[in-house]
C-alpha cells in the first residue's frame, strides 16, 4: 500500500509551495549577511551545501514569511538534480526558500518526514525523479504536479520512527565527522595564514624584511613562478559514453572540487574508456580546476588534494590539471594553491561565451613567496599530520555512508522488519 503526496495534500495533511517568484525577491534585496537563501545550487541529497549560500534581510523575510522554513520541510530544485532534495534540520530552522525551490511539508500525523526524506534517497526514487523530470529539454526540470505524483510507503508511524533512528544514528555519525574535518581545514587555513601570509612563523621575531617583486618578504625568502617548482600535467579527453555511475576505473573530474577548494567525494565517477597512462592522479596528488560550467567563476582556478587509497590509481579529466611539486613539499604547494590570493587572482584570466576556460600557463606564471627550507619541513610536518587525519575520517565516511545506503532500501521496503526491535526513538520529525 501507498500513499501519494496529492493525496496527502488533498486532505490537507502536507502543503506543497513554490518558492517566491523573481517580483517578489529581486537581486538587490540580497545581503552579505543574514537570513540563509537554499537555493537549487544548496541542495544535496537529503542535505544542504553550504557553499555559496545567498542571505536576505529579516524586512524581507517578515514580507515573504509564507516561504521561511521550518524543521522537517524538504526542499526540491526546480531544475537540474531533481533526484536531489534537502531535510531541513533544526539548525537550518528559519531559513528561506529560494525562487527556483519547492517545499513540502507534511503536517500529518501519519508521517515522520524525516522517514519521508529517506524514502526519497533511495536509488529506485531517484531514478522514477529524473525520469520524471525530463520532458525532452535540454535540463531535466520540476513541478507540483511530479510531486503530487511521489508514493510513499503506507507504513504505522511507530515503524517509521524505528527506522529513522536507525539510519539516523549513521548520519549523525557522517556530520559529526564532517565537523571534524571542517574543523581541521580551518586550522590548516588559519596556519598558512599566520606563517606564510602574516609572516608569522616560529622565530620571525628579529628577522629583517626586504624589498621583491610581490613587496616586502621576511629576509631570506625568494620568489619563484609555479613553473620553477612544479610540472603540470594535463587531463584526458573523454565522451560522454566513457563515463559511468560505477563499474570502471575511478574517474576525477570537474565535480570533485569544491567551490571553495578541496576534495568532494561524491564526485568520484567512473571511467569505462581507453585511458591514457600519462593522465591519471593517485593518493596525495594535487589538482586544479581549468574549466567551469558557469560564469560565476566559483570553480575555475580551485586546488585540490586527491584523498585515494594507497595503491589506486584514477583518470584525470581534461578539465582538470595536475600539480607535481619539485624541490618544495607538496602540502606547500597545495596550501598556496588553496589560502592564498592564488585562485582570486588567476581565475581572473579565464574566459570562455559558455563555459569558462583558463590556459594552464596562467597557472603556471603565477609568482609567490617561498619560505627557507627548514620553515617549509615544519610546515609539511604539521600539515601532514592533518592531512592523514582527514583521509582517516574521510575513509571513515565511506565506510558509513556505504553501511547505511545498503541498509536504506531493505528498511524502507520492509524487508528488514523492525515491528518486533526494541529501539528508543523521540518520535521526531528533526
Amino acid at each position: 500500500m501507498t500513499v501519494t503526496v496529492g493525496e496527502l495534500v488533498a486532505t490537507k495533511e502536507a502543503e506543497l509551495t513554490t518558492g517566491p517568484f523573481g517580483t517578489q525577491l529581486k537581486a538587490a534585496e540580497y545581503v552579505d549577511s543574514g537570513v540563509p537563501v537554499i537555493n537549487v545550487r544548496n541542495i544535496g541529497l537529503g542535505t544542504i551545501r553550504e557553499a555559496d549560500l545567498e542571505y536576505i534581510g529579516e524586512n524581507t523575510v517578515t514580507r515573504l514569511s509564507r516561504h521561511v522554513l521550518r524543521t522537517g520541510d524538504i526542499v526540491f530544485g526546480r531544475k537540474g538534480a531533481v533526484e536531489r532534495h534537502a531535510f531541513i534540520r533544526d539548525t537550518e530552522d528559519g531559513w528561506f526558500q529560494g525562487s527556483d525551490c519547492l517545499r513540502l511539508r507534511l503536517v500529518s500525523e501519519r508521517y515522520d518526514s524525516r522517514f519521508v526524506s529517506y524514502c526519497m534517497l533511495t536509488d529506485e526514487h531517484k531514478q522514477w525523479m529524473i525520469n520524471q523530470g525530463s520532458h525532452g529539454s535540454t535540463m531535466a526540470s520540476l513541478n507540483q504536479g511530479i510531486l503530487f505524483r511521489i508514493a510513499l510507503p503506507d507504513l504505522p508511524i511507530a515503524g517509521q520512527h524505528k527506522i529513522v533512528a536507525i539510519l539516523s544514528a549513521y548520519d549523525d555519525l557522517i556530520e559529526n565527522n564532517s565537523r571534524r574535518i571542517r574543523i581541521m581545514e580551518e586550522m590548516a587555513q588559519r596556519i598558512y595564514h599566520e606563517w606564510f601570509l602574516d609572516f608569522r612563523y616560529p622565530g620571525h621575531g628579529g628577522v629583517a624584511f626586504v624589498d621583491s617583486e610581490l613587496g616586502l618578504i621576511p629576509e631570506g625568502w625568494e620568489v619563484h613562478s609555479v613553473r620553477e617548482v612544479a610540472r603540470l600535467v594535463r587531463g584526458q579527453s573523454y565522451r560522454g559514453t566513457d563515463v559511468a555511475e560505477c563499474g570502471g576505473t575511478p574517474f576525477v573530474t570537474l565535480k570533485c572540487v569544491d567551490r571553495g577548494g578541496g576534495f568532494r567525494r561524491d564526485g568520484i565517477k567512473a571511467f569505462t574508456g581507453q585511458i591514457h597512462p600519462d593522465r591519471t592522479v593517485s593518493a596525495g596528488d594535487i589538482v586544479v580546476a581549468v574549466t567551469d560550467m558557469t560564469q560565476e567563476r566559483r570553480i575555475v582556478a580551485r586546488a585540490a588534494r586527491v584523498p585515494l587509497r594507497d595503491g589506486v590509481e584514477a583518470v584525470m579529466s581534461m578539465d582538470l590539471v595536475k600539480l607535481e611539486p619539485r624541490d618544495i613539499p607538496s602540502a606547500f604547494l597545495l596550501g598556496m594553491l588553496r589560502y592564498s590570493g592564488f585562485a582570486e587572482e588567476v581565475k581572473q584570466h579565464a574566459n570562455g561565451a559558455n563555459v569558462l576556460h583558463l590556459h594552464p600557463d596562467r597557472i603556471l606564471d603565477y609568482r609567490f613567496a617561498v619560505p627557507p627550507s627548514r620553515l617549509l619541513a615544519s610546515y609539511a610536518q604539521v600539515a601532514d599530520n592533518t592531512v592523514q587525519l582527514e583521509d582517516a575520517l574521510g575513509t571513515l565516511q565511506d565506510s558509513l555512508r556505504t553501511a547505511r545506503d545498503l541498509l536504506l532500501p531493505r528498511l524502507i521496503s520492509g524487508e528488514i522488519d523492525v515491528d518486533d526491535l526494541d529501539i528508543p526513538t523521540g518520535e521526531s520529525a528533526a
